[in-house]
C-alpha cells in the first residue's frame, strides 16, 4: 500500500527561471489549482480563478492542501510562466508514478514526438516546436512529456525522457525514427525491454530482416499469430511472425540483450481492392507472435494521445509567445490536463498585455 501524497506536494519542488518574491501563493500551489481546476473541467485560466475564488472552493483547497490564499488571474499567468519545464516533466513524471502499480510489469510504454502545429507559421521560431511523450497504454497514462525545438531533436529528448522515467518492467515501443542503439541501451540500462520498428534508416537490418521472414522455408519456423478484423466494408488481416534465432543476424549483438526479430504482414480488403504493408522490429524481450502484435499495435496510444490535444481538444499555443519556456510549460501543463481528459488554455497574450494587478 502507498502512502498517500497530495498533489501539491509533488508540486512543491518545482523550479523557476528567475526569482519571483512578493508572491504569497508558491508555485507548487498555483499548480495544484490549476491541475485541480482543470480536473473540474475548467478549460481555461480564467474559469480556474474564478473557480478557486469562490468561498466552497477556497475552503476546500485550505482544508486539503493547505491554500490560504488564492492569487489573482494575472499572477496565476505569470507564476506558471516562470516555471522551468524540465523540473515540471520530473515533478509531473514523480506524480503520475504514484498512480501506477507498484509492478510496471507487462506495461507498454510507448513513445513518440508530435510537431506542435500552431508555431508553425511563428515568425519567432526557425523551425515549429516539438513534443516527446511517453503514454503506458494499457492505463491511457501520460508519464512524462519533453518539449524540444524541432523534430531533429527527438531521438536525443527520447533517451533523456527514458533516463528521467521509472520505467522498469516496461516494454518501450518507438517508431523507427527512434530505432537507434543509444534508445536501446537507455532502455536496458532503465530495467526495461524495447521493441523496435525497423525501416530504411537502419537500413542494413531491415534487409536482414525482410530477407529472413520473406523467406517461405524459413517462415514456416517461425511461431506465427493472425488476427482479422472487420469494420464496415473494410477488411483488416494481421499476421505476426517472430523467431529468436538471431545468432546469424550481422550487427546483432550492438543491440544491447536482442532476443528476437519479428514481421507483422498487414492487409486491407475493400471495395477497391487489397492493399498490403511490411513491418518489422526488433526487441529485447522473447515475445510470441501474439504479444508482437498486441505490443505493435499499442505504439499508437501515444499518437491517439497526440491526435485528442490537437483536434478533440482543440490545442491551442497563443501565437505572441515569444519564448521557448512559455510554449514548454503550456505543453506540460496541457499533457497534465490530458491526464484526465480535461485541458487548460493558459493565455499567455493575456500576461503580457494586462496591466499588473494587485494581490487582495
Amino acid at each position: 500500500m502507498k502512502e498517500e501524497v497530495k498533489i501539491s506536494e509533488y508540486f512543491a519542488d518545482v523550479e523557476t527561471t528567475e526569482e519571483h518574491k512578493g508572491y504569497f501563493c508558491s508555485v507548487g500551489e498555483t499548480l495544484t489549482i490549476v491541475i485541480l481546476g482543470s480536473l473540474c473541467g475548467l478549460r481555461n485560466v480564467s474559469q480556474i480563478h474564478q473557480w478557486a475564488e469562490s468561498s466552497r472552493t477556497g475552503e476546500f483547497l485550505a482544508k486539503n492542501f493547505g491554500i490560504q490564499r488564492v492569487p489573482c488571474y494575472y499572477w496565476i499567468l505569470c507564476l506558471i510562466k516562470i516555471i522551468e519545464p524540465k523540473s515540471l516533466s520530473r515533478c509531473f513524471a514523480n506524480w503520475v508514478q504514484s498512480m501506477l502499480p507498484e509492478s510496471k510489469k507487462g506495461l507498454t510504454l510507448s513513445v513518440d514526438g508530435k510537431t506542435i502545429r500552431s508555431t508553425e507559421k511563428m515568425a519567432a521560431y526557425e523551425s515549429p516546436m516539438h513534443i516527446v511523450s511517453a503514454q503506458i497504454a494499457e492505463l491511457g497514462i501520460t508519464f512524462g512529456q519533453y518539449t524540444v525545438k524541432d523534430k531533429s531533436n527527438e531521438i536525443p529528448a527520447v533517451q533523456e525522457l527514458l533516463n528521467l522515467l521509472d520505467i522498469e518492467g516496461c516494454l518501450v515501443v518507438a517508431d523507427a525514427l527512434n530505432c537507434q542503439k543509444k534508445t536501446a541501451k537507455a532502455v536496458i540500462e532503465g530495467k526495461a525491454d524495447y521493441l523496435l520498428s525497423v525501416k530504411d534508416n537502419q537500413a542494413t537490418l531491415k534487409k536482414d530482416i525482410e530477407e529472413y521472414v520473406q523467406d517461405t522455408a524459413l517462415q514456416k519456423t517461425m511461431d506465427t499469430c493472425k488476427t482479422v478484423e472487420k469494420s464496415r466494408e473494410r477488411i483488416e488481416s494481421r499476421t505476426a511472425y517472430v523467431t529468436g534465432d538471431i545468432e546469424w543476424l550481422c550487427g546483432g549483438k550492438d543491440w544491447r540483450n536482442l532476443a528476437c526479430i519479428g514481421a507483422v504482414h498487414t492487409q486491407f480488403t475493400t471495395a477497391k481492392g487489397t492493399s498490403e504493408e511490411w513491418h518489422y522490429y526488433i526487441s529485447s524481450r522473447k515475445l510470441t507472435a501474439e504479444e508482437l502484435l498486441k505490443h505493435a499495435r499499442l505504439e499508437w496510444s501515444v499518437e491517439t494521445m497526440h491526435w485528442m490535444l490537437d483536434v478533440h481538444l482543440k490545442r491551442k499555443i497563443i501565437g505572441v509567445v515569444r519564448c521557448l519556456k512559455s510554449c514548454s510549460t503550456a505543453c506540460s501543463t496541457r499533457i497534465t490536463s490530458c491526464l484526465c481528459w480535461g485541458f487548460v488554455e493558459i493565455d499567455f497574450r493575456a500576461a503580457q498585455t494586462r496591466p499588473p494587478q494587485e494581490n487582495p
